[in-house]
């Protein structure tokens, strides 16, 4: 349903009314008779109306408009799945959460590092195990090591690998659980589930919006006619990545 059109007309937020929407069609209040093209200025501030009343006023639809919005539904997914047009979300909260994954680097390349050790002891062990399994059904090891091992050899290094393991667990949980505390203590980073994973928030944003950034003002870095490409986007069987930063000898994402 549409809702009266008004214009903003001072820098204090006066408004004044263009039009409003009645039953069977537009009455307008102006003492002249406008066309809703005239109504509507280039370069003016309004507020109100719909959806309906900025395509016929300008003339153009769907994708030939970017629609700028704070809200990722009722802005961004409701005018990319109603109106299909082009979408902008507006998030001021990444300009904080990019500092606090920098200065979170050393705390996930150690993390990182931590996780790597475990997978290298769980291996191990892994092996190990199988080759008990393997030798009670009378099957030799996979390796020449662990064949060479007897029984008591294979359960106490076992013993110790597991130990390791469980130390290794008690350094990591709690690195974890720290993990996001400089952007929010109680739910961590905002476009970030986890180590690894994104936030549902994150994965909404690349489901509806087209672009996404901090302030409105980042455009003014850029012409009109700027044409945004989509950064590298990483699979699982993928060996290198162009947006990973060495750091002490760990790869950390550093795109935020």
């Amino acid at each position: 349903m549409s809702r009266p059109l008004y214009e903003v007309v001072t820098g204090e937020g006066l408004m004044r009314p263009c039009f409003k929407a009645c039953k069977g069609g537009l009455c307008f209040v102006h003492v002249l008779v406008l066309s809703l093209s005239q109504c509507i200025l280039y370069g003016g501030l309004y507020s109100g109306g719909s959806a309906q009343m900025v395509e016929n006023s300008l003339d153009i639809h769907g994708d030939e408009i970017l629609y700028v919005g704070d809200h990722i539904y009722t802005d961004v997914s409701q005018s990319k799945v109603h109106q299909l047009w082009r979408t902008a979300l507006i998030c001021q909260e990444l300009e904080e959460e990019h500092n606090a994954l920098i200065h979170s680097r050393g705390h996930r390349a150690t993390l990182i590092e931590l996780i790597n050790q475990k997978e290298v002891v769980g291996d191990l062990f892994n092996q190990l195990r199988l080759a008990l399994q393997r030798r009670n059904t009378g099957r030799p090891a996979q390796t020449l090591a662990a064949t060479n091992m007897d029984d008591q050899e294979l359960t106490e290094s076992m013993k110790k690998l597991l130990i390791v393991m469980q130390r290794l667990d008690e350094k990591i949980a709690p690195m974890l659980e720290a993990d996001g505390e400089l952007f929010n203590k109680r739910w961590g980073f905002l476009s970030r589930a986890g180590l690894w994973d994104k936030s549902h928030l994150m994965r909404q944003i690349e489901k509806y919006a087209d672009i996404y950034t901090s302030r409105v003002s980042n455009f003014l870095h850029y012409t009109p006619f700027m044409y945004f490409r989509s950064q590298e986007q990483t699979l699982a069987h993928d060996s290198h990545s162009y947006y990973q930063t060495q750091i002490n000898g760990s790869a950390v994402d550093s795109q935020c």
